[in-house]
């Protein structure tokens, strides 16, 4: 489990659950960046993403590579990556698509209210 201030990732479909469930109860921002391991542009945001997690402990940054956990990237209409899902109280409030550093801050200071 990590502390605050880190990228969650989650490995298998039952820590997605629990860190799920755990965001509908915190009723915090909750920022879930689908990836995967061959992707340049993945690999190109995940320190930016990290540096992001440290300077917002007030929001929840979680991992899942598509690979490893497949039913989670379907359920949540992944297609391509990364794809950067912003939830609140487990429910979808916006999407941004792609390595895009300025769309991902913006999304997030809009949400994270």
């Amino acid at each position: 489990m990590a502390a605050e201030g880190q990228v969650i990732s989650c490995h298998t479909v039952a820590a997605w659950n629990d860190q799920l469930l755990k965001g509908n109860e915190s009723k915090k921002l909750m920022v879930v960046d689908f990836t995967a391991s061959w992707c340049g542009p993945c690999r190109f945001i995940a320190p930016f993403l990290a540096e992001l997690a440290k300077r917002l402990p007030t929001v929840t940054f979680l991992k899942v590579d598509v690979d490893e956990l497949k039913s989670v990237a379907k359920d949540w209409a992944v297609e391509a990556m990364p794809t950067f899902v912003f939830l609140k109280e487990g429910k979808l409030v916006d999407k941004v698509v792609g390595a895009k550093r300025d769309e991902l801050q913006q999304t997030i200071a809009k949400h994270n209210t």
